[in-house]
């Protein structure tokens, strides 16, 4: 051990010795480790020879608890103001103390507000299915009731109608305003089994939000005939919130902002993408657009019937070829045009029914028949996608359906391998940039989506 009065001439003479005899010093150190170890491993060994724990001297220690009066307590409570708040949901038979009494309101001059205020009164009008939220006081009088239910028209994706009846100083009062929808990202898979909707059911995702999967890679897959066992799908959507709270219309399903699809050893991807102009679409991962000139059937989703092939011909019993596409839906499933065109005809032919003609570029013409409503009229230019009629069963029809044809300088064509070949647009340069940006957002939640496989999970 080195002295406090160690001078620097004895340092000096300690650090050659040190440096002389570093090997002899290391062995010394060695062996006082090792030592060390030695002890450690004794005191291991002798642990369990202490006495178990239960056999240690134990003290019970009791103190006197005196809890405040119960008549303390009671005056504490009655200085807060209590109140009681309940949701739930309209539904089309329910009166105004109906719905009351169901979210723990009795009180009638409420009840006979919400009857005579013209404003308060759209909150039974029409259908059930409005969301409702109450507060109560103490006393079960309504102290505010606020309703959330869809917008009117167009304005239905993007907004809702707040209906709020409310007390006040001055009595019972009524408001409604539109409000915009809110939004919250949620990411699901699923792996196909039987069907596509199959398949998003068992992963709890909304319908609505299954018949967008299907649109958006219709040029791609042929959901009734090319879908595996085994195939997987991954996606990112929005779910519609009002106020912060999902809504109930509409399965709260909002768009699909990315999504891939991988049918046998083929991948598929697709993402959202808005220009600068505020109008979106689809887009693969290298910038092509999903939209095509024509889309691969003129309904969201159905199952095929009738190909385009020989066929027994249901009414005329004989073999005859079928220069169509029959698609079986419930009679007043809207139909839509597959692409850009004008209305050439509107009105009944024969066997076909209630008939829709439209004429498109390049002497390509598609026909609609069968229909039980016509929206169209003749010499009407029509967009890819807009509603011209109802699926029904006029004319030489066994049941609800739509029969669909293709034609090409008036010969048939199969309609699916049309809308296969149809041509796509690529992202303008300018709008590269930003696209790829959003690209690489996207893709990360899609990857996210595909570790949580199985799992629907929402995040902000």
């Amino acid at each position: 051990m080195i002295s406090r009065t160690a001078t620097p001439r004895h340092l000096q003479a300690l650090q050659a010795f040190a440096a002389r005899n570093r090997r002899a010093l290391v062995v010394v150190a060695v062996t006082l480790l090792g030592g060390f170890g030695i002890s450690a491993v004794a005191t291991v060994a002798v642990a369990p020879l202490l006495p178990a724990p239960e056999l240690l001297p134990q003290r019970l220690v009791a103190e006197p608890v005196q809890p405040p009066g119960l008549a303390g307590q009671l005056d504490a409570l009655a200085t807060f103001d209590l109140e009681l708040t309940r949701s739930g949901v309209t539904r089309g038979t329910d009166s105004a103390e109906v719905l009351l009494g169901r979210l723990g309101i009795v009180d009638a001059q409420a009840a006979a507000f919400v009857r005579a205020d013209p404003v308060a009164r759209k909150l039974l009008a029409g259908r059930g299915g409005k969301m409702v939220w109450a507060r109560a006081g103490s006393d079960g009088m309504l102290a505010e009731l606020v309703a959330r239910y869809p917008a009117e028209g167009a304005l239905a994706r993007t907004h809702f109608q707040r209906l709020t009846v409310a007390r006040t100083g001055s009595g019972l009062g009524a408001r409604s305003e539109l409000a915009a929808l809110g939004t919250q990202l949620r990411f699901a898979s699923g792996t196909i089994r039987s069907t596509l909707f199959a398949a998003t059911d068992e992963s709890g995702i909304p319908d609505a939000v299954a018949a967008q999967i299907a649109e958006i890679f219709s040029a791609d897959v042929d959901f009734h005939r090319e879908l595996r066992k085994g195939d997987t799908f991954h996606l990112v959507y929005e779910s519609l919130t009002a106020d912060g709270e999902p809504v109930a219309w509409n399965e709260g399903a909002g768009r699909v902002l990315a999504a891939e699809f991988i049918n046998g050893r083929t991948t598929h991807q697709a993402v959202w993408f808005a220009g600068a102009d505020g109008r979106g679409g689809y887009f693969t991962p290298n910038g092509l657009s999903k939209r095509r000139s024509f889309l691969a059937s003129p309904l969201a989703f159905s199952r095929i019937t009738s190909g385009f092939a020989m066929r027994m011909h249901p009414i005329l019993q004989r073999m005859r070829q079928h220069n169509g596409i029959d698609y079986a839906a419930p009679k007043g499933t809207p139909v839509r045009v597959v692409g850009d065109g004008i209305v050439d005809f509107a009105g009944w032919q024969n066997g076909y029914g209630n008939v829709v003609e439209v004429r498109h570029g390049n002497d390509r013409t598609t026909l609609y028949a069968h229909l039980s409503r016509i929206e169209v009229r003749r010499g009407q230019r029509v967009e890819q996608g807009q509603h011209i009629g109802a699926v029904g069963a006029t004319g030489w029809a066994t049941g609800p359906h739509l029969h669909f044809e293709f034609r090409v300088a008036g010969v048939h064509q199969d309609p699916l391998k049309i809308a296969k070949a149809a041509e796509t647009v690529a992202l303008d340069a300018a709008s590269r940039p930003r696209f790829e940006q959003q690209l690489r957002v996207v893709q990360a939640k899609l990857d996210l989506a595909e570790s949580q496989a199985g799992r629907r999970v929402a995040f902000e």
